[in-house]
Formats: structure tokens, C-alpha cells, sequence
């Protein structure tokens, strides 16, 4: 083991380094995450159209308007 060279030790301590610093951003953003709190969604509510204002597609979900194969 005497004939190892400094590189492998420097190697090591850069990989430990690596993970700890990882371990940390995991750490930051776990707890941003708690802070944030519980949300069903990423924007305003969705609401439906207006089937006046759209009448082509008003007709889309009806059972007379299905594809023909």
C-alpha cells in the first residue's frame, strides 16, 4: 500500500467533497420543498369554455360526432 501515489488520496477527497456537496443541495431542497407546502397544482385553476362562445368545440365530445373506421 506504500506505493500509492498522492493522486489516488486526491481523488478520494475530491469525490468526498463532491457528495457531501450534493448531500447539501438535497438537503436545501427537501427543505424548500417543506416551506413551499402542500399544492395540487402548478397555476390557476382550469375553467371550462364557453360552448356559445366556441360552438365547433362544443361538438367535439358527442357520441354523433365519433370517428368512423
Amino acid at each position: 500500500m506504500a506505493g500509492r501515489s498522492n493522486t489516488t488520496f486526491q481523488k478520494r477527497q475530491k469525490e468526498l467533497a463532491r457528495q457531501e456537496k450534493a448531500r447539501e443541495k438535497a438537503e436545501k431542497r427537501a427543505q424548500r420543498k417543506l416551506e413551499k407546502g402542500p399544492s395540487d397544482s402548478s397555476g390557476p385553476p382550469i375553467e371550462p369554455l364557453d360552448p356559445d362562445a366556441f360552438p365547433e368545440l362544443a361538438e367535439i365530445g358527442r357520441p354523433e360526432h365519433s370517428r368512423k373506421h
